[in-house]
């Protein structure tokens, strides 16, 4: 089975639940707080539960943080490829979440920035393995560098998959185009789709009625021969591939906290591809996922492949159907 390796930064989410955020120069009371290993740790975590066998080729620090990431990464099964940064420790990304589960972050930047292209290697990639790559790595010149020179010694067969965030249509037009050469699958939410296209001089008031499948299908123009996810949270999410767009139906839930919810998505969704799941079984049990996670406080709240299981086996029998385009 083919593995999943991910080369985007590990942090520990220090998260704070607040009524509301403060004005500028103000204080809020938290009204419940905690620390979870977070970033890559929450993809790998929910491929890990579906049954992939995972690989983090980040970089990760000696200290409180760095020792809270490889316990959370061995908790669920997950090697670490890099040796440990000797002198620097894993730094904090701070995460203020809003009843509306609206979440705010502040990154720090720490060991989880120094990678190279030997620490990277060290994951020994083969065909068949999907490579994970975030957009926030290529948003540091110290990661940006390595990463796309590492990406270029990949053997044959070897897919590269894009989680933009929000940070890749700010890129430079040339480090977008580097990076999309060696994307074979894109996987990203409805605003980093429309934000990829308005850099390339489609924006979406241009189209009121441009939904996640619309993008999705407008991606493919500027994307040739990338299949492209598009996630819309509780509406689902739509996928091109081959030719033909689907609309993948989504399951609302009342959330309580979208932190993680699009890395449950994206673990998931690259676990049943690793399998063999076709694109359209595999969002939709990614769906699940992202559905599941709203409804559970923290950041790897993602389900296990049994509780995905049972959540559609709970399905009644005609709950709406995918519509191909």
């Amino acid at each position: 089975m083919p593995r999943i390796i991910h080369t985007g930064q590990a942090l520990v989410d220090a998260t704070a639940m607040i009524p509301a955020l403060p004005r500028r120069g103000q204080n809020v009371m938290a009204v419940d707080w905690n620390q979870h290993a977070g970033g890559a740790v929450n993809i790998l975590a929910a491929a890990a539960r579906s049954g992939a066998e995972c690989v983090h080729a980040g970089a990760i620090g000696t200290g409180p943080n760095g020792d809270l990431i490889r316990s959370a990464l061995t908790r669920e099964g997950v090697v670490w490829s890099a040796p440990a940064v000797p002198d620097a420790d894993t730094a904090l990304c701070v995460v203020l979440v809003e009843p509306s589960a609206e979440r705010t972050f502040v990154t720090t930047l720490g060991a989880e920035r120094r990678i190279t292209v030997d620490s990277l290697a060290a994951s020994g990639p083969a065909a068949g393995d999907l490579v994970c790559v975030t957009g926030y790595s290529l948003a540091v010149e110290s990661t940006r560098a390595p990463l796309l020179t590492w990406l270029d010694t990949l053997p044959e067969g070897v897919e590269v998959v894009l989680d933009p965030g929000a940070a890749f249509a700010a890129l430079p037009p040339g480090d977008r185009a580097t990076m999309l050469r060696h994307t074979t699958v894109w996987t990203s939410n409805q605003e980093e789709a429309d934000d990829l296209l308005a850099a390339h001089g489609v924006r979406r008031a241009d189209h009121p009625g441009t939904d996640m499948a619309d993008a999705a299908e407008a991606l493919t123009g500027l994307l040739p021969g990338i299949v492209v996810v598009v996630r819309d949270g509780r509406h689902g999410c739509a996928v091109a591939v081959g030719g033909t767009t689907t609309d993948v139906p989504g399951f609302p839930q009342e959330p309580v906290d979208t932190n993680g919810a699009g890395d449950a998505h994206t673990g998931v969704l690259l676990a049943e591809r690793a399998r063999g799941t076709d694109w359209v079984e595999s969002c939709r049990r990614a769906n699940v996922a992202g559905a599941i996670a709203v409804t559970r406080r923290g950041p790897a709240a993602a389900p296990t492949a049994s509780e995905i299981d049972a959540f559609l086996a709970g399905l009644s029998a005609g709950g709406g159907g995918d519509q191909g385009r």
